[in-house]
């Protein structure tokens, strides 16, 4: 499906699926948004009772505008294919966010709240959803409920028979021809007693399913488990539900009683309507908030100079009582541990957003890799590197996995939560071989503090790890690259959209590098941070290189003159060196001294590796990336250019395999798909190469890498005419934007067109775009033109031998 137009949809990648549908992103051509388009499957199109139920998924949920309920904007059919178009959502089900813990007190109040209100305006149009669950309901990444699939809703009924959603009449079936003879609808550990009896229902039941949900939430279990739906069933009628206090004591009082009331079994003693439940969850969130204010709030303001706790008594005394702590924690760590054995490795997962302002996102993104890089300081201490660790982004897995995938001891995991200037930080160390919960804290600071809140955090994760430190140790923790936390704020704003690589993104950040410059003038890591940014501008083709690279280097030497002890700026200038200036020596001596500076640096091993290789040293090339995956295994960059080492020493089944294990990691990463066809293209399949590069295409349409592999492809397969087309295709986007003349001149090679070739080589050597676009030392793309003496002249010139 991916890459096809189903009505005036373009299918971009699948989300999921289950057995009543399969979920693609997709574009509207008409309006310029994405959705989420959910298919009927195959073998249900003939099936009447499930087209019955689509159709009423699609009805309920399009009657319901509520923030709190999935939005549905068509249902359709085309080719044969049923489909509904609904709100694209980002984030995920709470069945993935619960994985067997409870929620923060905080977050389960205002997701229930949020549940209880939908609830609410379902009921009120007739609409009983008959399959609360966590499966069914959607947290998304600004941290707001969704309740999503009204597949098995029950809807009003006037006398006639017809069905009725608010005033409107909606044809459908009966409710004996959506289900076998006996059957009972819904989820069973979910199911209201009258439910699981097979009795009519009414608003009442989504009530007792919600409180199961609400159970679930705060302590973590189901309140009515069993291993066969028998026993669920027995327990549903005739047992009561732990309490919930006793498995989470934490909880208040006032939210047992009210999920107490939910799963009452006779319904005339349950909440009669959800917005009674609404009403009670709300009082309760008030109180909570009011108690937690009056805990916060600061002593009156007093007529004295300077506050009690900003004397030099008062911080000497909150040293003490820190590191007794960390002392504590130390000593419960040692109990838990064999002989209190020093931990050597960990994985930092990025810290969850909790904030309700999905702007808030680059603020646990960054508290995350500023506890990576501090941690990476430790000589003696694995760090997972940020590539890694990211592709755990959005994704509720334990750490045994984790351990087991990155082969890491320990995992810390957190959330941070913003509101307004304050901050709340959680972080949890867990044991990867066991899950067992090796050390927890919580922080409440000001985010003006936001320097000492990580220090203290890298603090006491290293003596939870049982890690000595000596004096030079702490001095590389302790280092601050500035003083300002505005300034630093926007660095983290920078990295955030740098790290997006699309050009929008990769802008943003240059903005936000700027901003951090101007905040604080001596703050070398913003300035690497804009050099990476122009860096990806020139790489990318987003610009020309001539306007991207200068500046790159000009903002890289004036972060080396800050701090020459970073070995980021190192790096960064090793790559403008490669890709621009052709110094390879320099480039050498650069890489040298990142990786000197810090040898568990994985990009700079990454990038060192795409260095080696542009310069036909592919044995220490394939050693410099297989280091870096060994220091970061799930980086797609090194990964890839583990590929791209073996692609140009024309090892072409090595190169497939590794991108093969790539696209595993992520199937949509731009790139893959190319030199994975490449390598098919060097090996006569031109049939798999050709699909793999429309794949490609078909995730990032327009890339002009993309289709001169295309148009190479369809010329050295003999097909003259379609690569021409290629051809002028390029030619025509390049009226618009930069394309990089090296991509025709593969193009030209491929139809052994060697004057043609050679114009476009000389082209791109004139605007510096050989180093980028094209390997053209040891591109196989290039060989036609080997044996001319100007391709050996080209060579000279970009201080290369061939």
């Amino acid at each position: 499906m991916i890459g096809k137009t189903i009505s005036h949809y373009r299918i971009l990648a699948q989300l999921g699926g289950g057995g009543m549908g399969v979920v693609y992103e997709a574009e509207d051509l008409k309006l310029r948004r994405h959705v989420a388009l959910k298919f009927l499957p195959p073998e249900m199109e003939n099936d009447p009772a499930a087209r019955e139920r689509f159709q009423r998924e699609a009805f309920a949920a399009s009657a319901l505008n509520h923030p709190n309920i999935c939005t549905i904007y068509e249902i359709d059919e085309a080719n044969g294919q049923h489909f509904i178009a609904m709100e694209l959502l980002e984030g995920k089900t709470l069945k993935h966010l619960l994985s067997g813990k409870p929620l923060p007190l905080e977050q389960i109040l205002e997701l229930a709240g949020e549940i209880a209100d939908a609830l609410d305006a379902a009921h009120t149009k007739g609409i009983v959803h008959r399959d609360i669950k966590p499966a069914n309901i959607f947290v998304t990444s600004r941290g707001q409920a969704k309740i999503l699939d009204f597949g098995l809703a029950k809807v009003g009924r006037r006398d006639d028979g017809a069905t009725l959603v608010g005033n409107v009449e909606m044809p459908t079936a009966s409710e004996k021809d959506l289900t076998s003879p006996g059957a009972t609808l819904g989820t069973v550990a979910y199911m209201s007693p009258e439910q699981a009896r097979g009795e009519d229902l009414d608003a009442r039941t989504d009530l007792f399913s919600f409180g199961v949900v609400l159970y679930e939430m705060a302590t973590g279990k189901l309140p009515f488990p069993g291993a066969t739906s028998a026993v669920i069933f027995h327990a549903i009628l005739s047992q009561d539900a732990t309490a919930p206090r006793q498995l989470n004591p934490q909880l208040p009082p006032k939210l047992e009683e009210v999920i107490h009331k939910a799963l009452e079994k006779e319904r005339k003693l349950r909440f009669q309507s959800a917005a009674d439940m609404r009403a009670d969850l709300a009082r309760l969130k008030r109180d909570t908030d009011t108690s937690r204010s009056a805990v916060a709030a600061p002593p009156a303001a007093q007529s004295q100079p300077r506050p009690w706790w900003r004397s030099k008594s008062a911080v000497g005394i909150a040293v003490i009582l820190l590191l007794a702590a960390v002392a504590a924690g130390g000593w419960v760590y040692n109990s838990r541990t064999s002989g209190g054995e020093t931990i050597g490795s960990v994985a930092v997962l990025p810290f969850v957003n909790a904030s309700a302002d999905p702007n808030a996102e680059y603020l646990s993104d960054g508290i995350t890799e500023s506890l990576i890089n501090s941690l990476s300081q430790l000589p003696h201490l694995k760090v997972m590197s940020r590539d890694s660790a990211f592709m755990y982004k959005g994704k509720d897995t334990d750490a045994r996995t984790v351990g087991q995938t990155l082969g890491v001891r320990a995992v810390l995991k957190g959330r941070v939560m913003q509101r307004g200037d304050d901050l709340e930080i959680s972080a949890e160390l867990v044991d990867a071989r066991d899950n067992s919960h090796i050390w927890g804290q919580q922080y409440s600071r000001k985010a003006s503090d936001i320097f000492a809140l990580q220090g203290d955090l890298a603090k006491e994760m290293t003596s939870m790890l049982r890690m000595r430190l000596t004096g030079e140790d702490e001095k590389r923790m302790a280092k601050s690259y500035t003083a300002n936390p505005e300034a630093y704020q926007d660095y983290l704003k920078g990295r955030y959209w740098w790290n997006k690589r699309s050009e929008v993104g990769v802008r943003k950040g240059i903005e936000y590098f700027q901003q951090a410059i101007a905040k604080d003038p001596a703050y070398a890591l913003a300035f690497d941070g804009l050099a990476d940014g122009y860096n990806v501008l020139g790489n990318y083709g987003y610009v020309p290189p001539k306007e991207a690279y200068p500046r790159a280097k000009e903002a890289v030497l004036k972060a080396l003159q800050l701090d020459d002890t970073l070995a980021e700026p190192h790096t960064s200038l090793a790559f403008v060196m490669t890709d621009y200036d052709w110094d390879w020596p320099g480039a050498e001596r650069e890489f040298q001294r990142a990786l000197g500076l810090n040898p568990n640096y994985a990009y700079a091993h990454a990038l060192y590796g795409y260095h080696l290789y542009k310069i036909g040293q592919f044995d220490k090339a394939i050693a410099e990336s297989k280091r870096a995956l060994e220091l970061d295994p799930l980086s797609l960059i090194a990964n890839r250019i583990l590929g791209q080492s073996y692609y140009y020493a024309r090892k072409y089944d090595q190169a497939i395999e590794q991108y093969r294990k790539t696209l595993e990691l992520d199937p949509n990463f731009t790139g893959a798909h190319r030199f994975l066809g490449m390598a098919y293209v060097q090996q006569s399949n031109y049939k798999e190469g050709l699909a793999e590069m429309e794949k490609d295409l078909a995730i990032s349409p327009g890339n002009t890498a993309a289709l001169s592999e295309i148009g190479h492809a369809y010329a050295v397969a003999g097909r003259k005419l379609e690569a021409q087309k290629v051809l002028g295709q390029l030619d025509e986007i390049s009226k618009q934007k930069f394309v990089t003349a090296a991509f025709m001149a593969i193009i030209y090679a491929g139809l052994e067109e060697r004057d043609k070739a050679f114009e476009r080589l000389e082209m791109g050597y004139e605007e510096r775009s050989l180093g980028g676009g094209a390997i053209i030392l040891s591109d196989p793309g290039f060989d036609p033109l080997r044996p001319d003496p100007r391709f050996a002249d080209l060579l000279r010139r970009m201080n290369l031998q061939p």
